[in-house]
């Protein structure tokens, strides 16, 4: 059984001024395998991070889904923290209710019903979430163009003169596309 921590952030007035951040936790405490729910002023804040170590180790939390604001300001700062306590890093999830919800919303109760519907998707996808570890792969540098007409041609010729390997793929047995067929063109003739 998996053991998930949810971690509701008030991000000041961001999000609580708009969204009743303890009702989305009472919510997703009804959800089986959430093992926690806590809300707190500023998740991202050293105390809040030591929060988050607390739980992990008094409930034994494999899982992480914060609700707080865009993952694109905060999710290297919780994927380390989960990191640090011996957590997949990509055991977290973010739920975005400030930008999603607070910001957008100015309804107290819609904006907490989306916000519970958003961290709902959230534990239901960390769920699934498997361990992974960053990786790097080779990159050629080659190019495909599909569609041998003129267009694709000179694209090829362009990539080419680039210094880069060109391949076309062309579904007819020729190229040139429609420009194969016709016997006279303007201006020439």
């Amino acid at each position: 059984m998996q053991k998930i921590g949810v971690f509701v952030c008030w991000c000041g007035s961001n999000i609580a001024g708009t969204v009743d951040v303890a009702q989305v936790v009472e919510a997703v405490r009804q959800i089986p395998d959430v093992a926690y729910a806590i809300d707190y002023k500023y998740m991202c804040s050293e105390q809040g991070q030591e929060l988050i170590h607390k739980a992990v180790a008094d409930y034994k939390l494999d899982r992480l889904v914060v609700c707080s604001c865009s993952p694109r300001m905060h999710e290297a700062t919780f994927r380390k923290c989960a990191e640090g306590v011996g957590i997949n890093p990509y055991m977290v999830e973010i739920a975005n209710i400030r930008e999603q919800c607070s910001w957008v919303l100015k309804d107290k109760a819609e904006a907490t019903a989306k916000a519970i519907k958003l961290a709902k998707a959230a534990i239901a996808k960390v769920r699934f979430n498997g361990a992974l570890k960053p990786g790097e792969s080779q990159v050629v540098k080659r190019a495909l163009v599909i569609g041998g007409g003129i267009a694709g041609i000179q694209t090829a010729l362009d990539i080419a003169e680039a210094g880069y390997k060109v391949d076309i793929v062309e579904k007819e047995p020729t190229i040139g596309g429609r420009m194969a067929q016709l016997d006279k063109t303007f201006p020439t003739l």
